[in-house]
């Protein structure tokens, strides 16, 4: 798939050559899981998977809007884009629009056209690579362009719009993976204030392979699970007297798990706090690795990390921990889930030399099991969003 066929699916479905197409990756989180509403350190990367929106403006307020993989189009006002107004896949680049709309963006119509190679509800952020593909495409259609300084504040813009169009209450790594890691890099961000620094990771350059293995347990961020443990973060910071639990230093996680026990313990709260503490932590540890040239090393970080996202997040499934478990088991160096989990997908770390055998064991134990066969993919990371025509 390429930008030229996004480019002919337009012609053929609106009718006219497009203006232009922009390109938004799905991205993988090799470490910091739940961390970025709580104000902590995320660290992904950019995958080669991708989404294109081939686009043109318009001057008579529709946005039109069609989409290879849903086989259908929306044809919307701009003018009347309001929260819970337009259902499905259409929110998100509708949501973009009114994000973009608000911000002060004179958008007076487009058609779209949308082709994706990001696996839908395998938590690698198909619905940021749309959100950021659309935000690039309209401020390419109606603003000055994008510079490499305009990026964050585009992927902020389309946070929003899942947030408040959507309704799903996601922080900002996803965005500003898709708009800013770099190609061969992975991002290292700190979000409270977007702090960002890109850190080099070439797992092929050091006999390494990183798999993602998506389960094809479609997950839906939207459906409860995510907002309740992000209200019960919230609730656990302000028993703690913090701003966010990122505020929770390490050295102090059981000071503060004893304090939340004086208080009634309110739950799981401790069990959460406990997760985005040492989740935290293992960042910062992953980061100095790979700084250092040493990723081998990263491997049991990233499985302790699942354990953690398992047992007190709980937020895994069967289907995940059979990934990490026969990984692991074949001789890979670290595996967990990656994104918000309920399902999606997995991320590998094995030597080259033995990827082929723990993908063959994932597999195995997936038809042992009865499961779906799962899809195994090679991941490297690669660039973020940008104007490919």
């Amino acid at each position: 798939m390429s930008a030229h066929r996004a480019e002919r699916a337009f012609h053929a479905v609106h009718g006219a050559p497009c203006e232009g197409v922009w390109a938004a990756p799905g991205r993988v989180n090799l470490i910091g899981e739940y961390t970025d509403f709580n104000d902590g350190f995320v660290m992904p990367f950019a995958l080669p998977r991708q989404t294109w929106v081939a686009a043109r403006a318009r001057t008579d307020g529709r946005l039109r809007l069609h989409s290879a993989s849903a086989g259908r189009a929306a044809e919307l006002d701009v003018r009347e884009l309001a929260p819970g107004t337009v259902p499905g896949w259409a929110a998100y680049p509708a949501g973009v629009a009114w994000a973009l709309r608000a911000a002060g963006y004179g958008i007076t119509g487009a058609d779209l056209h949308i082709e994706s190679t990001v696996p839908a509800g395998a938590g690698l952020s198909s619905s940021a690579a749309l959100e950021v593909a659309t935000a690039l495409a309209l401020d390419g259609l109606f603003g000055p362009g994008p510079t490499a300084g305009a990026l964050p504040g585009l992927a902020r813009l389309a946070q929003r719009a899942e947030n408040a169009f959507v309704g799903v209450p996601c922080g900002a790594m996803d965005q500003i993976a898709s708009a800013c890691c770099t190609d061969g890099h992975v991002l290292h961000l700190d979000t409270r204030d977007l702090t960002r620094r890109q850190i080099p990771f070439d797992p092929a350059a050091h006999g390494l392979t990183l798999l993602v293995v998506d389960t094809r347990v479609t997950h839906a961020v939207g459906d409860g699970g995510y907002a309740r443990r992000r209200a019960g973060c919230e609730s656990a910071a302000r028993a703690l007297g913090v701003r966010a639990l990122r505020d929770v230093p390490y050295a102090q996680l059981s000071a503060a798990l004893e304090e939340l026990a004086g208080t009634g313990g309110a739950g799981e709260w401790p069990a959460l706090v406990r997760h985005v503490v040492t989740e935290n932590r293992r960042v910062e540890e992953v980061a100095a690795l790979l700084g250092a040239g040493d990723a081998r090393a990263a491997g049991p970080l990233l499985s302790a990390g699942h354990a953690s996202l398992r047992d007190d997040f709980a937020v895994s499934c069967p289907e995940l921990d059979l990934v990490v478990a026969a990984a692991l088991g074949a001789g890979a160096l670290g595996a967990r889930m990656t994104g918000a989990g309920f399902g999606g997908s997995a991320v590998v770390l094995a030597e080259e030399a033995a990827a082929r055998a723990v993908r063959a064991a994932v597999t195995g134990a997936f038809a042992e099991a009865g499961h779906r066969e799962p899809r195994v993919f090679t991941a490297a990371p690669s660039a973020g969003a940008r104007r490919v025509a």
